[in-house]
């Protein structure tokens, strides 16, 4: 084999590797350590406004605890923080508890930057399938719908739920 060959071969399957690095990256919408975001999507639906970590009225938080249950059940909200690239955003959470499952999730970006929005948006359009029909224990959201910076806010939230909701 000539060298020529060889370079071709050496391009070839350096070309396949990256291919296959970047789909494998492409379809991740689970946990991931990485601290960067993906291209931006839709917007998401508004929560009703309620202060920060108290409940918002609804029938369900009107209904006692299970008997079992660390948490009440009912509709809490609360807003989280995190930083990126153009500084401090936040990010508002409602989330529906029944027997410390979570029954329902919305996230309403509260973004300055229209980048940091994009983001958010990505990832309030992909979290639902992430964290519905999950104990509110078991949750650790580290990236969705490859957006993982939105997730440090969204992880503060459901912590200040949490301590409302016990």
């Amino acid at each position: 084999m000539n060298i020529r060959h060889k370079k071709i071969a050496l391009a070839s399957m350096t070309g396949l590797s990256i291919g296959v690095a970047l789909a494998g990256c492409a379809t991740d919408t689970t946990a991931s350590t990485a601290d960067s975001d993906s291209a931006p999507t839709s917007a998401a639906t508004s929560a009703p406004s309620t202060p920060a970590g108290t409940p918002a009225p609804t029938g369900a938080s009107d209904a006692p605890a299970e008997a079992s249950g660390a948490y009440t059940d009912g509709t809490y909200e609360a807003t989280g923080s995190y930083t990126s690239p153009n500084g401090q955003e936040e990010v508002d959470v409602s989330i529906t508890l029944e027997s410390d499952i979570i029954t329902a999730v919305t996230v309403t970006p509260e973004a300055t930057n229209p980048n940091s929005v994009n983001y958010q948006n990505q990832f309030a359009d992909g979290i639902a399938a992430v964290v519905v029909g999950q104990s509110i224990d078991e949750i650790e959201v580290s990236r969705v719908a490859g957006s993982s910076l939105t997730s440090g806010g969204f992880n503060e939230a459901v912590e200040t739920i949490k301590s409302e909701a016990s």
